[in-house]
């Protein structure tokens, strides 16, 4: 017989408290249970069950052994369902997290595409410029940019983005260019008023060594897209991602600060919590942004 037609048997006794509710719970017939039970009562050479007029109890060595075998059934179910929804088509609530820089300027232009060849998925899409918890918060994955902080959870690179020191022609023409780093002192700085280091600026040297600059902002601002507007408006430098500042620059409307500097490359990354698979809908909506970001690089936004 089938071993894990016998756990089921037996375990649904145990669970029911007799032969009859378990054949009624299972859909087959009462003395089909009990030549199941027998059966493996009989392989493992161990009695599994106290039987009397009155009620079915698990003995001893039958509790034990329902522990293990209940553990066992669950994760047969588990590899079922799995199977199923990896060949399922994705569909239901997509809820992503994106900083608003990114998502405004290059997830939303792309939804619609998305959407369109996956028309089950509904996707809520939350903008914001903090770090969510994805599991507590009840996202199913987010885009994020840089380093990734937390190790558990699941990841996949995108693409990549520079970041560069950027300030429009005029600003440099009335406060002069700065030719070092330790020059940035002597400017009108624009920073992110979130960022969690404060008002400190990462910098490679060009001998390769890592600064951290730290200076009084001219300008605070929690958004991106304000920073790019005060750069090219000449209100002084901003520190920014080749996304948003690419198409400012081969306009002519911002220049590099310190064209000397190594430039500095950072990730874009899809996470997602952790588990043993992913949900169709996260699935195809990471592969969909890997082919719609695979012209993208450091240098081309």
């Amino acid at each position: 017989m089938d071993r894990l037609t016998e756990m089921e048997a037996f375990a649904t006794v145990v669970d029911q408290g007799g032969f009859t509710d378990a054949a009624k719970k299972m859909g087959i017939s009462k003395s089909a249970v009990s030549k199941h039970v027998s059966s493996l009562e009989a392989r493992l050479g161990a009695r599994l069950l106290n039987r009397t007029t009155r009620r079915v109890s698990p003995t001893e060595i039958g509790l034990a052994y329902y522990d293990r075998a209940r553990r066992v059934l669950n994760d047969a179910g588990e590899a079922d369902a799995l199977v199923t929804s990896m060949q399922s088509a994705p569909s239901g609530l997509l809820r992503i997290s994106v900083a608003t820089d990114f998502g405004v300027n290059h997830l939303s232009p792309v939804l619609g595409e998305f959407l369109a060849e996956y028309p089950d998925i509904t996707v809520n899409m939350v903008l914001n410029n903090r770090y969510v918890e994805l599991i507590s918060e009840g996202f199913d994955m987010a885009v994020r940019i840089g380093e990734l902080e937390d190790s558990t959870l699941r990841a996949r690179k995108l693409t990549e983005t520079s970041k560069r020191m950027i300030g429009s022609p005029d600003y440099f023409q009335r406060y002069g260019r700065p030719m070092r780093i330790d020059d940035l002192n002597e400017h009108k700085l624009l920073h992110y008023s979130s960022q969690a280091s404060g008002n400190v600026w990462k910098i490679t040297a060009p001998s390769g060594e890592k600064r951290q600059v730290r200076t009084a902002g001219w300008l605070s601002v929690n958004d991106g897209q304000s920073l790019l507007n005060a750069a090219i408006a000449g209100l002084g430098i901003a520190y920014l991602p080749s996304f948003l500042y690419a198409e400012a620059m081969e306009k002519g409307l911002v220049v590099d600060a310190i064209p000397d500097l190594p430039m500095e490359t950072q990730g874009i990354y899809a996470v997602y919590p952790p588990g043993r698979f992913t949900q169709p809908k996260v699935r195809a909506f990471i592969d969909f942004l890997v082919k719609a970001f695979s012209d993208k690089g450091p240098t081309d936004w």
